[in-house]
């Protein structure tokens, strides 16, 4: 069974004359452990797809099943239930709370799924130490670089296994080492069994997938398995 099956995916802006199809139509399966990239330019649908697939918004029309579940009616709570233990979520942006360490920030998202206090502090740490934080955990978002609040990003993401990592450019505030860094650990992840959806404008961090997707005016235009997928030197982090 796929994990994710997307058949018929329409998501369309003021419908009518003026309309705008984010996606239109649609299809496509995604197996469980497969790393693939979707790529596409701004205004692509390729970011609309991904919150698709991420449970962070509903389609005009279509089914979605993730992970035997279809999600097309599921109440809010249901979804954010699926959500919360299926995905785990790397953003452009980082999206940490400056208010909070680093230690605090991955033990968020272990809040919200009912872990109590030990175990929620071991796997933060277990996170932080693994994307070779150990040492910043009590520092916040404003005291670690770019690309420390990154792999930050990617703890919290991971903390809890998730069997699914979404990264929305992960790389696209990067210096090109940090960059290198975070691909790194995306690598090692699926390398432990986990599904990696990256998506990006970025053909050379698409050529390190094992599956590129391409998307233009919310159709897809492609999908090859990418024989030739580079996988970047052994990460200093594991």
């Amino acid at each position: 069974m796929s994990l994710i099956a997307v058949k018929d995916m329409f998501k369309i802006y003021n419908p009518g004359e003026n309309e705008v199809r984010a996606l239109d139509g649609v299809s496509l399966t995604i197996d469980r452990g497969e790393f693939v990239a979707i790529i596409g330019h701004s205004g692509s649908g390729k970011s609309t797809l991904m919150n698709m697939i991420g449970l962070l918004d509903e389609c005009t029309s279509g089914e979605y099943v993730l992970a035997g579940h279809d999600v097309s009616h599921l109440s809010d709570d249901e979804l954010s239930e699926i959500r919360n233990e299926q995905i785990g979520f790397i953003f452009q942006g980082f999206n940490l709370i400056n208010s909070l360490t680093a230690q605090a920030n991955v033990e968020l998202p272990l809040v919200y799924r009912g872990i109590k206090k030990e175990e929620r502090v071991a796997l933060a740490k277990a996170a932080l130490e693994r994307v070779g934080l150990g040492n910043r955990a009590n520092h916040r978002p404003t005291q670690l670089s770019g690309g420390q609040q990154q792999r930050a990003a990617i703890a919290r993401a991971v903390a809890a296994r998730p069997p699914m990592i979404l990264a929305d450019e992960p790389t696209g505030n990067l210096d090109s080492k940090s960059g290198r860094d975070v691909m790194r650990i995306l690598h090692e992840l699926h390398e432990e069994g986990r599904t990696v959806i990256l998506i990006t404008h970025d053909n050379d961090i698409a050529a390190e997938a094992q599956r590129v997707i391409r998307i233009h005016d919310g159709q897809i235009v492609g999908d090859t398995v990418n024989k030739g997928a580079l996988t970047p030197p052994e990460s200093p982090y594991f």
